[in-house]
């Protein structure tokens, strides 16, 4: 019988009280998981910034049994051209989008092989699998979530635990809300998106529960956009 529930799972989102973050918490809760929410500030459950070391011995410290599912949400862009950025934001966009995602889950790797079962999941961005006009930090460390994922799931399979990417395209988000506020860029987000509207918080979340239920059990390693077609645009259909 396949599982479509996360029924006495424990789930921790980092990022997990604004935006996507906030939905993937609901909708694992819905599905019966304990959700533990990691964020800067309340109503976070785990009050912490995962870029500092403090922020993340304090989430590990949280987590007192199995980990089953573990979502790697929190993250920030910055949209300049490359010579625009300084040394420190630079570092700034790298270390929240990236580096804090390894170190935490390295943190983590023992609760998630507890749970005998477990499933990392990574937001990515479509900006790590296709070129967008501004904010190469980002998406260079958007890319690198995806890879990573990918060389986890092999090195982590001996652990049964499974790690995916979900890379959604534009989503009606705050970190988001200042594009789409531009008609001429949202103009141009919608002509390259076959689906030709924004994505809303709750679909992205569900991609995530899918990926973290007993139901996604064979899949590891992936990159699943959640892009409205945007990344297999060609030509526009014939009128």
């Amino acid at each position: 019988m396949i599982e479509w529930h996360l029924r006495g799972k424990t789930a921790l989102v980092t990022g997990g009280t604004r935006g996507i973050g906030k939905s993937i918490a609901e909708e694992l809760a819905a599905l019966g998981a304990r959700v533990i929410t990691v964020a800067r500030n309340a109503p976070a459950d785990v009050v912490a910034d995962v870029s500092t070391r403090q922020g993340r011995a304090a989430v590990v410290a949280a987590v007192t049994g199995p980990l089953h599912v573990l979502v790697h949400n929190a993250g920030t862009n910055i949209r300049k051209p490359l010579v625009g950025y300084d040394d420190a934001t630079i570092e700034h966009l790298v270390n929240t989008d990236l580096t804090s995602v390894l170190l935490l889950s390295r943190d983590l790797h023992p609760r998630l092989a507890e749970a005998g079962g477990a499933s990392v999941i990574h937001i990515g961005s479509v900006a790590g699998q296709v070129a967008l006009p501004t904010g190469v930090a980002y998406a260079a460390a958007k890319a690198g979530l995806a890879q990573a994922a990918r060389t986890l799931a092999l090195e982590w399979a001996r652990d049964a635990i499974r790690v995916n990417t979900v890379s959604p395209w534009y989503t009606r988000t705050p970190l988001a809300q200042p594009v789409l506020d531009d008609p001429a860029r949202l103009a141009a987000i919608l002509a390259r998106t076959p689906l030709a509207r924004i994505a809303e918080p709750h679909e992205v979340a569900a991609a995530v529960a899918f990926l973290a239920m007993p139901a996604a059990s064979y899949i590891t390693g992936q990159d699943l956009a959640v892009d409205g077609g945007m990344t297999v645009y060609g030509l526009p259909a014939p009128q």
